[in-house]
């Protein structure tokens, strides 16, 4: 079945520009979009797309609050939400990502990245492999490093699922960390979902900014 796409963006050429690069792609269908938060939060409740593309910079209601509206909604399947922003470091975006957004792009990245980055959402990953991605939490994190505390759930984890808690938070995929670790990529996934209950996550993405603010990886 194909994907299913809301774009959210104040700019119509925007919608426009990416729902005619989206919807020429034979595995996605784009079923909507919303010039501002508040109408991206009905429409997702209306519509329940697989991908929300959510720029962070709207009026009525800012991406992040509409964000949060939606996650906050737990539909089922769940509606993931991807953040859009002309920004490198947005303060708005690492919020985001804490909030339970499945990662953020930037508008000005090419049309073969945002395909990518819609598939990869929609099959439930983070989007956590770009450069620009690691450097926001990096240097958001560095900023914040004044108020960072160990989180006492970490004290739950095992050895075993700190350490791949650890490698996910460095944007490995499941299949790098089995092979890091000489073990089955099905352990890698037994392991993953483990450490999402023991810390109460929604996705990789809260996992590395957990991993970030608590200090189990260090920018750099």
């Amino acid at each position: 079945m194909a994907i299913t796409v809301l774009i959210a963006d104040d700019q119509a050429m925007v919608r426009q520009g990416f729902g005619a690069l989206l919807a020429a792609q034979p595995d996605i269908s784009v079923v909507g979009d919303a010039p501002d938060g508040k109408v991206a939060v009905a429409e997702a409740a209306r519509l329940r797309p697989d991908v929300v593309l959510m720029d962070v910079r709207m009026p009525e209601m800012n991406g992040l609050d509409a964000a949060r509206s939606i996650l906050a909604a737990g539909f089922d399947p769940p509606v993931r939400v991807l953040m859009l922003t002309t920004f490198d470091i947005d303060d708005y975006v690492y919020e985001a990502l804490g909030a339970g957004a499945s990662g953020f792009l930037l508008k000005d990245a090419p049309a073969e990245e945002l395909v990518r980055a819609v598939r990869v959402v929609a099959a439930g990953e983070a989007l956590l492999a770009p450069t620009v991605t690691r450097r926001l939490i990096a240097e958001v994190t560095t900023r914040r490093s004044a108020r960072r505390t160990p989180a006492p759930a970490l004290g739950a984890l095992t050895p075993r699922e700190r350490e791949i808690l650890e490698l996910l938070a460095r944007g490995m995929s499941n299949t790098e960390i089995a092979e890091a670790l000489f073990i089955a990529e099905q352990t890698v996934k037994t392991h993953v979902s483990k450490v999402f209950t023991k810390l109460d996550l929604r996705d990789r993405a809260q996992a590395v900014v957990l991993a970030y603010e608590s200090g189990l990886v260090t920018p750099g």
